[in-house]
């Protein structure tokens, strides 16, 4: 997972009103989260194409954020983009939208998926997985990724004659076996380091509260308001 900071000018992201790009490898996709103004030019300095986007997740409807999202929306039509598009945002985007159409006469040849966000998990990947807690008027977010086996060690099982098929990929689960004649098979032994996962969370708070301090325990990543 990488963080790109669209804030030109900074070397970290001093407010979560601003935008920022999660690069997530394992899934080939890139998130958006929250779109100022122009920040479409910004994104293609970065390196970083439009059709790579798949989702783009809005934190509130302060005018630091949500100021050019239709530019980006427009944007995305004109590079011919085909594929869907999924926005998570807080009650009132949809209609946000809607005008922004309205009043520019804008559409888009691609589809549009709004969601919600309300408190409990919102994107659930095989991957990586998003926690939304309600604060206020805003949004905090943690987003975790799963635990993943290592590499499967061939030369152990082929020491235990353990023939190739089904069975690799059990133990390569961490399962456990047991032989007719009493011994045991232990998947933990064949698997060399399961990879751990990552936690990373973002606030929108200036001020520490308990719940704050809680969920930020044993973060990798920290994006937060100053």
């Amino acid at each position: 997972m990488e963080c790109i900071n669209l804030n030109d000018g900074f070397n970290a992201i001093h407010d979560i009103c601003m935008s920022f790009i999660l690069k997530l490898t394992h899934l080939r996709e890139v998130w958006l989260f929250n779109s100022f103004d122009g920040c479409q030019h910004t994104i293609l300095r970065k390196g970083v194409k439009f059709n790579q986007i798949s989702k783009i997740i809005i934190i509130d409807l302060n005018i630091n954020t949500i100021s050019g999202l239709l530019g980006i929306l427009s944007s995305f039509s004109l590079s011919g983009r085909k594929k869907p598009l999924h926005i998570y945002g807080p009650s009132g985007l949809a209609e946000y939208i809607d005008l922004c159409k309205k009043y520019s006469h804008t559409n888009f040849c691609y589809s549009i998926y709004l969601y919600i966000l309300a408190s409990g998990v919102t994107i659930d990947h095989w991957n990586y997985k998003m926690y939304v807690m309600i604060r206020y008027h805003y949004f905090e977010l943690l987003i975790f990724t799963h635990i993943r086996p290592g590499k499967f060690e061939l030369n152990k099982a082929e020491k235990f004659n353990i023939m190739s098929g089904p069975l690799y990929g059990k133990l390569k689960q961490g399962l456990h076996f047991i032989l007719p004649d009493g011994f045991i098979l232990d998947g933990t032994y064949f698997i060399n380091n399961n990879y751990v996962g990552l936690k990373n969370s973002l606030f929108n708070n200036i001020y520490h509260t308990r719940r704050y301090v809680e969920n930020n325990i044993n973060s990798n990543m920290l994006i937060y308001r100053l």
